[in-house]
C-alpha cells in the first residue's frame, strides 16, 4: 500500500476529521475568548479600579538602557491570560458534562 493510499485512508476515517475540526474550532474559540477578556471583560474592570489597564501592569526588574530594553514582569497580561483559561476551561467542563449525561440517557 502506497503513503497516499494510507494518508487518504487515515484522513477520511471519522476520528482524524473530527479531531481536526475540533483543533480548528477550538483555536477559533480560544481567540474569542482572548477578545471577551481583554477587549470586554477587563475594561469595566479596569475602570472600577481607578482606570487600570491591566495589559500595561508590570513590575520592572531592571530599567531599560541604551544596550537593552527594560526586563520587566509582566503580571498584568498574565492576569487575562488566566482569565481566558479560567473561562475555557469552565465551558470544557460544561461541555464535556452535558456529553457525560447525554452518554447516561
Amino acid at each position: 500500500m502506497t503513503i497516499i493510499k494510507e494518508f487518504k485512508e487515515f484522513a477520511v476515517k471519522g476520528n482524524a476529521i473530527d479531531m481536526a475540526v475540533g483543533i480548528i474550532v477550538g483555536a477559533s474559540f480560544g481567540k474569542i475568548v482572548a477578545s471577551l477578556v481583554s477587549d470586554v471583560i477587563m475594561p469595566p474592570i479596569g475602570l472600577l479600579l481607578g482606570g487600570v489597564d491591566f495589559k500595561n501592569l508590570k513590575i520592572i526588574l531592571k530599567a531599560a538602557t541604551l544596550d537593552a530594553p527594560a526586563v520587566t514582569l509582566n503580571y498584568g497580561q498574565f492576569v487575562n491570560n488566566l482569565i481566558d483559561f479560567l473561562i475555557i476551561a469552565f465551558v470544557i467542563f460544561l461541555l464535556v458534562k452535558g456529553l457525560n449525561s447525554l452518554k447516561k440517557k
